[in-house]
């Protein structure tokens, strides 16, 4: 189980997007990063092909896991993620506020 999973709200703790909050579009397993909605934007010269016009176009880059952290949805506070064993079932707790973090985003 991850720690940070998407739809998580987190907020970026480092870097140029340092206090901003944002939720988590996609988890990046292989190389431990995230992508965050808005933050981490970056621009990118293209040049035009087939079927691709040219021009300067806005890129949401991966950040890395390290550089943000969750906000708990009970307590509304940034905070380290923890594991707890309930009834054969592993669920994440805010180590702040030590109440379950919603896991309905997680059922598919």
């Amino acid at each position: 189980m991850k720690k940070i999973i998407k739809g998580d709200k987190v907020m970026v703790m480092s870097g140029k997007d340092k206090g901003h909050d944002g939720v988590v579009e996609t988890v990046l397993v292989k190389g431990n990063r995230v992508v965050v909605g808005g933050m981490n934007v970056q621009k990118k010269h293209i040049k035009g092909g087939q079927g691709q016009k040219a021009g300067i176009y806005d890129l949401v880059k991966p950040l890395a896991v390290c550089k943000v952290a969750l906000v708990c949805p009970n307590c509304k506070k940034t905070t380290r993620v923890g594991f707890k064993k309930i009834n054969d079932k592993l669920v994440r707790l805010c180590k702040k506020c030590q109440r379950e973090i919603d896991l309905k985003k997680e059922k598919k």
